[in-house]
């Protein structure tokens, strides 16, 4: 077994995410990423200048090259697979981050609750068509998405928002008892419940970010990795992104690394995320007879309802991925106790499971809002999309696509999603002692209440 070290890198104390090795897991050893591309050299001008070369900032490339003719160039740090675009579990969902969609409705109203959950519902078929389109081999699972009820109370939970669901946003989301999921998906021993969604799947997310970055080379656009910028001036409109050997003069800019941008960039998004570790173990694959003392019958993709979720899917080889929460600050990352964390807690809910080893374990940073909803936006030349929550791998493609819309002046949704900046962070040096505060009051609720 090996535990990832290479998660050095903390958004909020680090001040560039340069000269970083790649993050070993599970994904990194079922593809080879082949050599970089050319890192920037010179002096480039372009319409627009991407930072950051995971899903979003290559999907955006993609768009605005294929669907609008923009010249568009991708910055990268590192190589293209660094951060959370390789380090996720390749869960494909219709999420909403930590906002469900009936709180949705009561800060907002219905009709935007009904909008966010339609572009949430396009993010997963976009995915889904850009991987039928391109012929991404990405190992795309059976289609389905549980939600566990950690305790009765969440099971209520559940059963209301499928109420929810089916009478206000017209999709089907079943309410399986315990004695159902016990029949047909899984023996999860801390159970009383679940909530299922039709949609919704699982992937191998580094294949899939290969495939997007293929897709952008065939258009033409330059990739330039191990390029960070150093520097960015912006003078009468111009914006100048400086790195250690070239330099990009671009009019418009946008800043896509989400949880891995560094905490000083430029003003337009300093302060306005939270990034929050997550990590992840695979198991051995899993013989026949452990299957079957694990009554796992599905290869949909799990998560459960605890304020510190944890989520996991059955792998094609028979490998059981579960993940949750990791350290709060990065130089803790690699901490024994946060691997030991994961497999007790796999255990709690798997027993057979519990003299299992374990084969990989890795970390990385996802970003959260302070509203708890992700914000793609743009404003004077200078674009964002921040704040995924763990549901990255589908929204990002709507993301994408809709900033591509944004920054050449095509109407998108007037919805908070893409029409209100991400809210800074007040007292913005005390984000982690927020965090702190907000795990240990989720342990409490998890364990209590």
């Amino acid at each position: 077994m090996f535990n990832s070290q290479s998660e050095q890198f903390d958004p909020l104390v680090a001040t560039s995410p340069k000269r970083l090795p790649q993050c070993r897991s599970y994904w990194s050893d079922t593809i080879d990423i082949g050599a970089a591309t050319s890192s920037l050299t010179k002096s480039v001008h372009t319409d627009v200048a991407i930072i950051g070369g995971g899903y979003t900032g290559l999907l955006t490339a993609y768009y605005l090259a294929k669907h609008h003719q923009v010249d568009v160039c991708v910055l990268e740090a590192n190589r293209v697979g660094f951060g959370a675009s390789a380090r996720n579990a390749g869960f494909v969902l219709k999420g909403s981050g930590r906002l469900g969609y009936s709180q949705m409705a009561k800060r907002w109203d219905l009709d935007t609750a009904k909008g966010i959950y339609s572009e949430f519902s396009e993010a997963v078929s976009r995915v889904k068509r850009l991987i039928e389109e391109h012929h991404i081999d990405c190992e795309p699972q059976s289609k389905g998405y549980l939600k566990i009820a950690h305790n009765a109370k969440a099971m209520a939970q559940l059963e209301g928002s499928a109420n929810f669901i089916g009478k206000y946003l017209g999709d089907d989301a079943q309410v399986l008892s315990l004695s159902q999921l016990k029949a047909d998906y899984m023996d999860h021993k801390q159970a009383f419940g679940a909530l299922r969604i039709n949609d919704g799947f699982g992937i191998n997310p580094l294949k899939l970010l290969m495939g997007y970055k293929t897709m952008v080379e065939r258009q033409g656009v330059p990739v330039f990795e191990q390029t960070c910028v150093e520097s960015w001036i912006e003078e009468n409109g111009i914006h100048r992104l400086i790195s250690t050997s070239g330099e990009v003069i671009a009019n418009k800019v946008v800043t896509l690394g989400n949880g891995y941008t560094p905490k000083r960039l430029n003003s337009a998004v300093d302060s306005r995320f939270l990034p929050i570790l997550s990590n992840i173990v695979v198991t051995q694959p899993l013989s026949t007879q452990e299957l079957a003392a694990s009554g796992l019958n599905t290869r949909e993709v799990v998560m459960d309802t605890r304020v510190l979720k944890y989520y996991y899917r059955l792998l094609p080889d028979n490998r059981l991925l579960f993940g949750g929460r990791g350290a709060i600050f990065g130089r803790d990352a690699n901490k024994p106790i946060y691997q030991q964390r994961l497999k007790f807690a796999l255990t709690q809910c798997f027993p057979a499971l519990k003299n299992k080893g374990i084969d990989y374990n890795w970390n990385g940073w996802i970003a959260a809002t302070l509203d708890d909803v992700p914000h793609v936006y743009l404003k004077n030349g200078i674009g964002y999309s921040l704040g995924y929550c763990g549901v990255g791998v589908s929204f990002s493609a709507q993301a994408a696509f809709r900033l591509a819309q944004q920054i050449v002046g095509k109407p998108v949704p007037q919805l908070p999603l893409y029409n209100t900046p991400a809210p800074k962070f007040p007292a913005a040096g005390l984000r982690r002692l927020g965090q702190w505060s907000y795990y240990h009051y989720g342990w409490l609720k998890d364990r209590y209440f």
